[in-house]
């Protein structure tokens, strides 16, 4: 029988949760949605590292059709001046029914940007874009699971739009119920403990 690899759970729509014990900084108490994963390797964006640079400044046209706070959050660290964007439909919208959306999970799709927003806003509940992505070859994320940098957990449509206010780390931990939720205490530095 062959061996499960660890990434085996891991598809898209689901989350990949930074360990409390994750130092780099790049994904230091980050919540990454999986966007694509496949043998060659895992796409996804950070959904909790907001910037300062308004969507419209880089995206003029879509500036007024994002979720609060309108602002291009950080999605990783590769090919940061790439945008990504999210949106979650509402209810009783299939994204194979849609021009300009392609299926990820659920009602989680990723919107061509080279579409028109004013087709798309009345079809959705919100959308978010992200500069850049995160990334991994075919074994590399597999690697990082099996060293406990990761923790494989459901999304919920909502995770994907939920604003910078809340911590999103936390709350995604806590609702996973004993013992994982008990991460969510987790200060991060134990020296600071």
């Amino acid at each position: 029988m062959a061996d499960v690899q660890a990434d085996s759970e891991v598809e898209p729509g689901t989350l990949l949760v930074a360990a409390p014990t994750m130092f780099d900084d790049n994904f230091r108490r980050t919540v990454v949605f999986v966007i694509d994963h496949r043998d060659e390797g895992t796409l996804g964006v950070v959904l909790n590292r907001p910037s300062e640079v308004p969507v419209g400044e880089v995206l003029p046209g879509w500036g007024a059709h994002v979720v609060e706070p309108e602002s291009v959050f950080v999605g990783g660290p590769v090919e940061k001046k790439t945008a990504l964007c999210l949106a979650a439909l509402r209810t009783g919208e299939d994204a194979s029914d849609l021009e300009g959306l392609i299926a990820v999970r659920g009602p989680v799709a990723l919107v061509d940007l080279d579409a028109d927003p004013d087709e798309l806003v009345a079809k959705v509940r919100g959308m978010r874009v992200f500069a850049g992505y995160a990334g991994w070859d075919a074994g590399q994320l597999a690697a990082e699971i099996n060293r406990g940098d990761w923790l494989i957990v459901p999304a919920l449509p909502g995770d994907v739009l939920a604003t910078p206010h809340r911590d999103l780390w936390a709350h995604v931990l806590r609702r996973q119920g004993l013992p994982t939720a008990l991460l969510a205490t987790h200060p991060g530095d134990l020296q600071l403990n």
